[in-house]
């Protein structure tokens, strides 16, 4: 039985690689987006290749050869924390993607208009925050953007912007092709960390160690808006960035 159980493991191990090695994509991505990180300020590896990801119009990078930053923000809901984030934001110049679901579009209207009208992008979450890898029919796909897309719609009196980012980042093959299908732009991200918590906030020097390392050329990064670590530092932070001598762009310059 236990040479049994090792062939196993090992035959798992070989087919995990043949599938990144053929199609370019990890069976983690299966579970969900996930980047490795091999040198500082070198891009991580993702559980899918650029490659792979650009068949289906999605992406985790920018250009790898340009000092330029994505900043990205996810929310489901309004911690109070956002008012402060758009303000240093302001001050530093800097046009963010904020990523909405439906109940944050129902509860914080005047928040989203702030956010339009102060040049973000606003992208879409789906409408009730789901696992999207269990839906697999492109009507229960279609139904989730749709609805976020109507109640943009209804809030700003414009269209919502196409960037689609899975929540969770948990995605399969036929949700990039849904959302490919639908005109939108699937966003991942290479840089993160645990910020999600709000009973259990990283410190000032658990963030920096994880953000400052990190940082690298086509860098898309996801902070949550929900984050007061993120309130309080993104004013020192992106002053950190700027003087390492990195630019900030826009989801439609990937």
């Amino acid at each position: 039985m236990k040479p049994q159980n090792k062939f196993s493991r090992a035959a798992v191990v070989l087919a995990f690689a043949l599938i990144m090695a053929v199609t370019g994509i990890s069976a983690h991505a299966l579970e969900g987006w996930g980047v490795h990180f091999e040198n500082p300020g070198r891009p991580p590896v993702g559980n899918a290749t650029s490659e792979y990801l650009e068949k289906y119009n999605a992406a985790y990078l920018g250009d790898v050869n340009q000092k330029k930053i994505f900043l990205t923000f996810d929310a489901g809901y309004e911690a109070g924390y956002t008012p402060k984030i758009l303000d240093t934001l302001k001050k530093h110049d800097v046009k963010a993607a904020f990523f909405l679901v439906g109940n944050y579009l129902k509860t914080e209207p005047d928040l989203v208009r702030r956010m339009c009208d102060e040049g973000h992008t606003v992208g879409n979450h789906t409408f009730r925050h789901p696992d999207m890898s269990r839906i697999s029919e492109l009507s229960a796909f279609k139904k989730e953007i749709e609805e976020l897309e109507a109640l943009y719609k209804e809030t700003t009196g414009s269209e919502i912007a196409r960037f689609y980012r899975p929540p969770e980042g948990k995605y399969s093959e036929k949700n990039l092709g849904h959302a490919k299908e639908l005109g939108y732009k699937t966003v991942f991200w290479s840089l993160a960390y645990r910020d999600w918590n709000r009973d259990n906030q990283p410190t000032r020097k658990q963030a920096f160690e994880k953000l400052l390392p990190r940082i690298h050329p086509g860098a898309i990064v996801l902070l949550h808006s929900t984050s007061k670590t993120n309130a309080d530092i993104l004013d020192e932070l992106l002053t950190i960035w700027k003087g390492e001598g990195y630019e900030f762009g826009t989801l439609a310059e990937l």
